[in-house]
């Protein structure tokens, strides 16, 4: 669903709802200032906390594993609630208009517990809007995956015979390279590991860690046999354990735009490449110097379609976070890591 028509949902729900609330007397012509202060004053507050816990509660925390931080932030709301209204109808109303809401001999504990009365039916309201945005957004999402998964099914049969053959061919050009040339030879082998590594069929779409790292070599390592001596990339893990999984081919577009846009003869600024896994969390930083020669615009897999594969892969799971300074460009990726 486009922002702007969530916008305009927003804003007409809110007119029916403030109508409903406020328009009898209106027309019954009961107005009078002071009213009217406070029924606008509380509609800002229950909107303030609306959208405190419509964005940031409920989302951050409405998930099996994060039960008592969301108890946290609905305290927090309510709090919220409580402040706003006594800076606004206790504080700002009694300096610029000389008139309050509460009695003076009010106590601390009963003003709280009054609006936290009042404040309740907001934080239901926001959790029942986000629970409908959401339905809606996994909705859109399956869809998406339905999609994708006829797409990448007609590509596998239209290409299911060709790779096959290019991978035996490889081995075959492998074995007449042996006695020409141990670096031909060894080029060919790098080539045929990274064609069959492609041809794994995985049925959740997970690979083994390490085989994806095995993977990244063995391309970095292409290239450093079609640049050295004057190729100069860092390829650093951390952390790495046999029964960590990821998404299969997840990592390796960042390793590829860091070739492709990326200075990878300059000793000064080399690629830095490193993973590290820490609480179950796989960290990808990848910085290089920006190269401004002509780019081939035959390869390479661009920024949007990376994001579209990490949402529907890990939706709402992952961070990715993209920033040049000066001429360094750095990416950092953060994706869970699974044991099975």
């Amino acid at each position: 669903m486009k922002k702007t028509r969530i916008v305009f949902i927003h804003m007409l729900c809110w007119i029916l709802i403030l109508l409903y609330r406020y328009g009898a007397y209106l027309l019954n012509n009961n107005f009078t200032f002071s009213r009217a202060a406070f029924d606008v004053s509380m509609a800002i507050v229950q909107i303030s906390q609306f959208y405190f816990c419509y964005l940031w509660v409920f989302p951050r925390f409405l998930k099996r594993k994060t039960i008592p931080m969301l108890l946290v932030g609905i305290i927090l709301a309510i709090i919220l609630f409580v402040a706003l209204r006594y800076l606004t109808e206790e504080v700002i109303y009694l300096k610029l208009f000389n008139f309050h809401n509460y009695d003076s001999d009010t106590t601390a504990i009963h003003y709280f517990l009054d609006n936290s009365y009042y404040s309740i039916s907001y934080i239901v309201l926001a959790g029942a809007a986000w629970g409908i945005t959401n339905a809606f957004r996994t909705e859109k999402n399956n869809s998406l995956l339905k999609e994708e998964a006829k797409k990448a099914e007609l590509a596998f049969l239209k290409s299911q015979i060709n790779p096959h053959f290019l991978y035996n061919t490889l081995n075959y050009v492998y074995s007449l390279a042996i006695p020409v040339s141990d670096k031909l030879a060894n080029a060919v082998l790098r080539l045929s590991a990274l064609m069959r590594y492609t041809l794994n069929d995985n049925p959740d779409g997970k690979v083994k860690l390490l085989a994806e790292l095995e993977y990244l070599e063995s391309y970095i390592e292409l290239f450093r046999m079609r640049f050295e001596p004057d190729f100069y990339v860092e390829f650093s893990t951390s952390k790495i354990e046999e029964s960590q999984k990821i998404a299969a081919l997840i990592l390796i577009p960042f390793v590829e735009n860091a070739f492709k846009h990326g200075v990878v003869n300059n000793a000064a600024h080399p690629v830095r490449i490193h993973i590290r896994v820490e609480q179950q969390m796989l960290t990808l930083e990848v910085s290089n110097l920006i190269s401004h020669a002509q780019k081939d615009h035959s390869s390479g897999i661009g920024l949007v379609n990376i994001q579209r594969r990490l949402d529907l892969i890990y939706p709402e799971a992952y961070q990715l976070s993209i920033n040049q300074k000066e001429q360094i460009y750095r990416t950092t990726l953060t994706i869970p890591v699974s044991l099975h």
